[in-house]
């Protein structure tokens, strides 16, 4: 049963018209050959499967900063935020999460608090793996403020096959940790700037689960080793 409910779960909106499209290509297929329609179905599946919604348990200890998605810990570097949202170029640690198009790519609030910030940004559709994709890809940021003051900077960038990026959280909105404000089609990447004093707790390579895996504590007390 667990494996059944594992599978069966809830799909997002932005994904009930592309399933359809996909069925109806998928019918259209087998009144031509019966081979090619079977190939649709896959395809239809796979669909399904991209756009899965799944419930997650999420950690709510203060201080916690949690992936805000599915994928590969690929890059923890210093940087400076999206120039867009004017927060400067003091440089932060940085965690990216790299999500490919077998991901669920349903986004996460990395923390609770007040979103103080929302900007679009234009940009290219690089593979979302490589280093200047911060910089030159289209994009999505977020500025979200804790209770404490601390400011969480979390950026949606689209990658070589995403061709929409949705941001349904909007300024002054209040999230939970946890809580669900967009989704990127297909193939992309989040970046998590992290309050100072943050201690990363993830490694690269290390695979997050969105509203679940803890990426950083900003209250910890353990030594900080890189």
């Amino acid at each position: 049963m667990h494996n059944l409910t594992s599978i069966l779960v809830p799909i997002h909106r932005e994904g009930h018209r592309f399933v359809l499209i996909f069925v109806a290509v998928t019918v259209v297929l087998f009144l031509i050959w019966n081979p090619l329609g079977w190939a649709g179905v896959v395809l239809t599946l796979w669909c399904l499967y991209f756009f899965r919604d799944p419930d997650r348990v999420t950690p709510t200890r203060e201080g916690l900063v949690i992936s805000p998605a599915d994928g590969v810990v690929n890059m923890i570097t210093e940087a400076s935020p999206p120039e867009e949202l004017g927060l400067g170029e003091m440089k932060r640690t940085r965690v990216s999460i790299f999500m490919n198009v077998f991901n669920c790519h349903v986004n996460r609030a990395p923390v609770a608090g007040k979103v103080k910030r929302v900007a679009y940004r234009p940009g290219l559709f690089l593979n979302a793996s490589l280093d200047k994709a911060s910089d030159d890809n289209e994009r999505s940021s977020m500025v979200i403020e804790r209770a404490d003051g601390q400011q969480i900077v979390v950026v949606q960038i689209a990658g070589l096959v995403a061709k929409r990026i949705v941001c349904d959280a909007k300024e002054d909105d209040v999230l939970a940790a946890g809580e669900r404000f967009g989704i990127i089609r297909f193939g992309s990447r989040l970046d998590v700037y992290l309050p100072e004093g943050a201690i990363p707790l993830v490694a690269l390579g290390q695979t997050a689960i969105a509203g679940e895996t803890v990426l950083a504590d900003s209250i910890a007390v353990e030594p900080h080793h890189i």
